[in-house]
């Protein structure tokens, strides 16, 4: 199992954590961005600079990944192709996405958007914020306890 990052809006905490991750269990951690990362140095991590343009490092991200990797995004569509080709989607909140709640996830997503457009609606999630991290360090162990 491989662990993918979709880095481009990964915040610097997360990516942290994930650090850690891998060296505990000795996973290969890539990070997919459209702009240049700095990865630590690492046998087990690396970083993988796309071209800039729309979905290029979600793209690159489906096109690589096998069956049973995780992949670290809060873009739903995203998730919603990574499950659809039997791997694991977990947000930086912490939630993990499954083939149960994917199709409620892009409803909401899409009404918000909706919503958006109209007006209705401004602005995005809130900040990540400690027990973010906190709920996404927890749902990240329990997850790679099971592989």
């Amino acid at each position: 199992m491989k662990i993918w990052v979709d880095a481009d809006a990964c915040p610097n905490v997360i990516k942290d954590i994930l650090y850690r991750a891998a060296g505990r269990k000795q996973l290969e951690l890539i990070l997919v961005a459209n702009h240049f990362l700095a990865a630590p140095p690492s046998r087990l991590i690396r970083a993988v600079q796309v071209p800039g343009g729309f979905d290029v490092a979600d793209n690159y991200i489906v096109q690589h990944l096998q069956e049973n990797d995780l992949v670290i995004t809060a873009d739903i569509p995203l998730a919603a192709e990574v499950i659809a080709k039997n791997a694991h989607a977990l947000n930086p909140r912490g939630e993990l996405y499954t083939k149960d709640n994917i199709k409620d996830r892009l409803a909401m997503r899409d009404l918000m958007d909706e919503l958006r457009s109209a007006g209705q609606l401004s602005g995005g999630p809130a900040p990540l914020g400690a027990r973010d991290r906190q709920d996404f360090a927890n749902a990240l162990d329990r997850f790679l306890a099971k592989y």
